[in-house]
């Protein structure tokens, strides 16, 4: 895997890891990426896998994304979370979703952003600037993972009315490194919900 450090979080420190996600290789590159201990938020589907399924749900954080309970629950881990000093690991998409890859689907959930806030712990976005290449739908291609673990957002004195701002922030970070890197023109984030 080719990373590019642009920031080198600290292991003793809590951050929410955000990253774009158009592949199922992005799960294991970014446990791959992020030296911390942290907790992974992913579908609750994963769960029903045997073994790693009940390792998963011991160890990190599962949501069922079409039941709003599951989402609030999902929220209170990820704060609790943070508190504890172990850092989150999301991608603000909420799946794999968008229809315009390498664009991301937008608005972003509010999730990531709420645990940052609430918690004020740096926001650290991380591009996947490959891996869709790589793994399109049912397939494998040969190439390098290529990451870039950006600059921490700090949260510090911001409330929950910044949360709009903060995830057209992180957008524009993730977003500029696809488009610079696929040479295409910059696309804004849409705050429309």
């Amino acid at each position: 895997m080719q990373k590019k450090w642009k920031f080198r979080p600290s292991k003793d420190k809590a951050y929410v890891f955000v990253a774009n996600h158009f592949s199922y290789l992005d799960v294991p590159a970014g446990v791959n990426i992020v030296y911390n201990y942290f907790a992974f938020v992913g579908k609750s589907s994963v769960t029903k896998i045997p073994w790693f399924g009940y390792m998963f749900d011991q160890l990190h954080i599962a949501v069922n994304r079409s039941d709003k309970n599951s989402r609030v629950t999902t929220m209170k881990r990820g704060i609790r979370v943070l508190k504890e000093g172990r850092s989150v690991f999301i991608m603000p998409e909420g799946g794999i979703a968008s229809e315009q890859i390498p664009k991301m689907h937008q608005p972003f959930k509010d999730g990531p952003f709420v645990m940052a806030i609430e918690n004020q712990v740096p926001i650290v976005p991380i591009s996947l600037v490959n891996l869709y290449k790589i793994n399109p739908v049912s397939l494998i291609r040969w190439s390098i993972p290529k990451v870039i673990i950006n600059e921490a957002i700090d949260t510090r004195n911001l409330t929950l009315k910044d949360k709009e701002n903060l995830k057209k922030q992180v957008y524009d970070v993730i977003q500029g490194d696809l488009d610079e890197f696929y040479g295409l023109e910059k696309t804004e984030y849409n705050m429309e919900t």
